[in-house]
């Protein structure tokens, strides 16, 4: 992961309408970026629908989210339909930004390896700087952790 302080790496993607979205459209706002592995399984809708849930508290701070997997714009448009969530979800189809931002990972499963993404978080400042990190999140309880800290930041 990048360490907190550090500028955020230029990242050039689409969202799920195919619009281009960039790291300079976070300029001037404070940012969540979260990496999931993928659309419509059960922790990644857990997590979703959590940023969803609490989209109210979240903008009456001035933030904005972005949602980042591996997954298509067509299957992250889906998915927001699907849930109606109400923030962009950004297709890293190449994972580029994934390993920009350091959570293109190694990982393994029932002794296979295979990269992938890690669950993370990046919390970014209106001056484009990591603010805060949160690793490997548990999806259950992530929305509190993390609207706990943009409280403080923001504050």
């Amino acid at each position: 992961m990048l360490p907190i302080g550090s500028t955020i790496p230029p990242f050039s993607t689409t969202n799920q309408d195919g619009t281009t979205v960039t790291s300079q459209d976070l300029a001037g706002k404070w940012s969540v970026i979260y990496f999931y592995p993928k659309d419509e399984t059960p922790g990644c809708t857990v997590q979703a629908c959590s940023f969803r849930d609490n989209a109210e508290a979240i903008q009456k701070l001035g933030v904005q989210v972005f949602g980042v997997s591996k997954d298509s714009s067509r299957s992250h448009k889906k998915f927001i339909s699907n849930h109606k969530l109400s923030f962009d979800l950004l297709a890293d189809t190449d994972h580029s930004v994934a390993e920009a931002f350091g959570v293109w990972a190694e990982k393994s499963m029932f002794g296979k390896k295979y990269f992938g993404m890690d669950r993370s978080t990046y919390i970014i400042s209106p001056q484009l700087t990591v603010a805060a990190t949160f690793e490997k999140v548990n999806p259950l309880n992530h929305r509190a952790v993390v609207a706990a800290e943009l409280a403080r930041l923001t504050a």
